[in-house]
C-alpha cells in the first residue's frame, strides 16, 4: 500500500504540470515555433506629418488584411509568423506599439490590425534607424518565439541623425543573423527640410538594408503605400519567395552615398 507521502508526491506533480500547461510558452521556457518573427519598426519623426503616419499605418492595416498575405502566411511549413509593431525616432526613443503578437490566419490578422487601426499616434524629435535597428534586436531575443527567420522592416523618410552610425548596427543585426528590409518614403512631401535628401532609396539599399535575401522598396507617391506594404509582407513572409519589379536588392557595391549624410546634414544646421 502506497505511503501517504507518496500520494502527496504524486498529487504535487499532477498540480505543476497543471501549473505549467496554462504557462506561456516564454514563461515556461519554450518557444512556439513559427515561419519568420518579424519587427515592423516604424519612423514617427517630426518629418512624418499626420497624413504621412496615417497613410503608413493604414498600408500595414491593409495589407494584413489581403488575400495576398493570408495566401503567404499558408505558404510556410508552420503556416503561421509572430509580428511586433514598434515605433521609433531618436536613439532613445523607441516603444512598442502592438506587442508580439501570433498571426495564423484571418481573424489572428485582422485582430493584430484592428489593434493597430485604434492605436494612437505620435511624433517624437529626431530620427535614429540605428537606434531603431537596436531596439528591434532587444525585441527579437526572448520574445517566446523560434524561426528560422528573423526580420527588421524599416520605414522612414529621412537618413540616420541620431545615436551610433546605421552601419554599425545594421552589420551587428546581420553578424546575429538577422536581415533588415526597408521602405523608405521618398520625395512624399513636396517639402524638403535640411535634414531631408532626396536620394533616400539609395541610402537605404546602400546603408540601412542587408543579410540574407534583404530588398528595400521605396515608396514615391501616396498612392503607392497600399501596394508597397503589401508586397513587402508577402515577400518577407512567403516561404517561396518571388521577384517582383517594385524591389531593389542590396547593394554589393561600395555606398554610392555617404552612410553619415544624415549626421553630417544635422550637425551643418544645428551645430551638435
Amino acid at each position: 500500500m502506497a505511503s501517504p507521502f507518496a500520494f502527496l508526491r504524486w498529487a504535487m506533480c499532477g498540480l505543476v504540470l497543471s501549473l505549467l500547461q496554462m504557462m506561456p510558452a516564454n514563461a515556461r521556457g519554450g518557444a512556439t515555433e513559427v515561419d519568420v518573427e518579424l519587427v515592423l519598426a516604424v519612423d514617427i519623426s517630426y518629418s512624418m506629418d499626420t497624413e504621412e503616419q496615417r497613410l503608413q499605418r493604414q498600408g500595414y492595416i491593409e495589407a494584413l488584411r489581403s488575400e495576398q498575405f493570408l495566401n503567404a502566411l499558408k505558404s510556410g511549413p508552420r503556416g503561421r509568423i509572430a509580428i511586433v509593431y514598434m515605433q521609433w525616432a531618436s536613439e532613445t526613443d523607441q516603444d512598442t506599439l502592438i506587442d508580439w503578437s501570433l498571426i495564423d490566419g484571418p481573424e489572428s490578422a485582422s485582430a493584430f490590425a484592428a489593434k493597430l487601426a485604434a492605436a494612437p499616434y505620435r511624433r517624437a524629435q529626431r530620427t535614429s534607424i540605428s537606434g531603431a535597428i537596436d531596439g528591434a534586436m532587444k525585441l527579437l531575443e526572448g520574445n517566446g518565439f523560434n524561426s528560422p527567420r528573423r526580420v527588421i522592416d524599416v520605414s522612414g523618410d529621412g537618413p540616420n541623425n541620431s545615436g551610433r552610425p546605421v552601419t554599425q548596427a545594421r552589420d551587428e543585426a546581420v553578424a546575429r543573423g538577422i536581415t533588415i528590409n526597408g521602405l523608405p518614403l521618398v520625395g512624399i512631401r513636396s517639402f524638403v527640410s535640411p535634414a531631408d535628401i532626396q536620394e533616400l532609396d539609395i541610402y537605404f539599399e546602400d546603408c540601412v538594408i542587408g543579410g540574407f535575401d534583404a530588398f528595400m522598396i521605396p515608396i514615391r507617391d501616396a498612392r503607392a503605400f497600399i501596394e508597397a506594404t503589401r508586397t513587402k509582407l508577402v515577400r518577407e513572409i512567403a516561404s517561396l519567395p518571388q521577384e517582383r519589379p517594385l524591389i531593389h536588392r542590396v547593394s554589393a557595391r561600395e555606398p554610392r552615398i555617404s552612410c553619415l549624410i544624415g549626421e553630417t546634414l544635422w550637425r551643418n544646421r544645428w551645430g551638435n
